[in-house]
């Protein structure tokens, strides 16, 4: 110990401990009073489990709209929350051509962008139900897919690649 005393290093440890202890009991989201009073814990489950049953319903249909317009062999398929978009780099192989379909369901719109840009162009997918198909030619790997939320905009986004 340096120039302290036991007396003085214990009280520095019982404060340090006490602080420790205080943060832990008021920073977490349980029934204490510093707990998130705009909702109760009951509460916060239920809307969680009500926004994933919304979100499961949403996947459905959307995936329900891609089987109606499913063609050739799937590549690669999956579905996003609108405002997590979608970004991948799929397994394509150079001078092939492959369909994109994109389905959005809930409100707004998302823009799908491809790079490189020679792959395709940048479309609007609304987020209305509607199937938007893309064309892309690989003329250079790697491509990337990226799908963006415009701001505002929730639900989500199913989408697949299917060799022509």
């Amino acid at each position: 110990m340096s120039n302290l005393s036991p007396r003085a290093w214990f009280a520095g440890c019982a404060v340090a401990t006490s602080a420790l202890l205080l943060t832990a009991c008021t920073s977490g989201s349980g029934d204490g009073e510093a707990a998130n009073k705009t909702s109760s814990p009951s509460t916060a489950s239920t809307s969680q489990a009500a926004t994933g049953a919304q979100e499961k319903k949403l996947t459905d249909q959307a995936q329900t709209a891609l089987a109606s317009v499913r063609s050739g062999t799937m590549v690669e398929a999956g579905a996003e929350r609108v405002t997590d978009g979608i970004h991948t780099e799929p397994n394509l192989n150079q001078g092939k051509t492959y369909k994109l379909d994109l389905v959005c369901i809930g409100k707004g719109k998302a823009q799908l962008t491809l790079t490189p840009a020679s792959t395709g162009p940048k479309t609007d997918v609304p987020c209305d139900k509607s199937v938007v198909q893309q064309r892309i030619t690989v003329h250079k790997l790697p491509v990337r897919i990226d799908v963006d939320g415009i701001t505002g905009s929730t639900g989500v986004i199913a989408w697949q690649i299917d060799t022509v």
